[in-house]
């Protein structure tokens, strides 16, 4: 009897260890998705990382600058839930006329530069910085189109946001 709890003892110990290297497998294989969705979506916006700059300093498209700016701006204060992913995915497809495939790609877009800037504070300001070098202040009207139609109440440190950005566009 012993000799039969040892050898189930030994196959569910067996049993747990792959279920184990089968879930981290997984997560391997997401994570190389996740890298293969950036590479795809910065190859259709024409994006190239340049050596010695800034991911940011690539950018081209002033929509692809709000839509980042967007991304990093509803993460402020903790991780967006659903309803606040799907109010900025309908902000950009309307404001910034485009499709569903864009859209996708300009958010994964904009949190990959968010990432590289160290957070969602720094992304808002260097972005911003970037959004004004390409279209000036006319850029700051639909940027607050999509940010005001994203989320439905404003915290403090999305406040403190607002006026980052509008001093780095140079409104005031």
């Amino acid at each position: 009897m012993p000799f039969i709890i040892a050898l189930l003892g030994i196959v569910g110990a067996a049993y747990f260890w792959a279920q184990r290297a089968r879930n981290a497998r997984d997560v391997v294989g997401d994570v190389a998705d996740m890298a293969n969705d950036v590479r795809l979506a910065a190859r259709r916006f024409g994006f190239s990382r340049k050596l010695n700059v800034h991911p940011v300093e690539s950018i081209e498209d002033p929509r692809l600058a709000i839509a980042s700016i967007a991304t990093a701006f509803i993460e402020l204060d903790d991780l967006p839930t659903a309803e606040q992913r799907q109010l900025l995915t309908v902000q950009i497809r309307s404001v910034l006329r485009a499709n569903a495939e864009e859209t996708e790609e300009m958010e994964v877009l904009g949190r990959w530069f968010m990432t590289e800037c160290g957070g969602a504070e720094p992304a808002i300001a260097r972005i911003s910085r970037k959004l004004y070098k390409l279209g000036g202040a006319e850029q700051m009207d639909p940027l607050m189109t999509v940010l005001k139609g994203s989320v439905t109440s404003l915290s403090d440190r999305q406040r403190e946001a607002l006026e980052d950005i509008t001093r780095a566009m140079r409104v005031r």
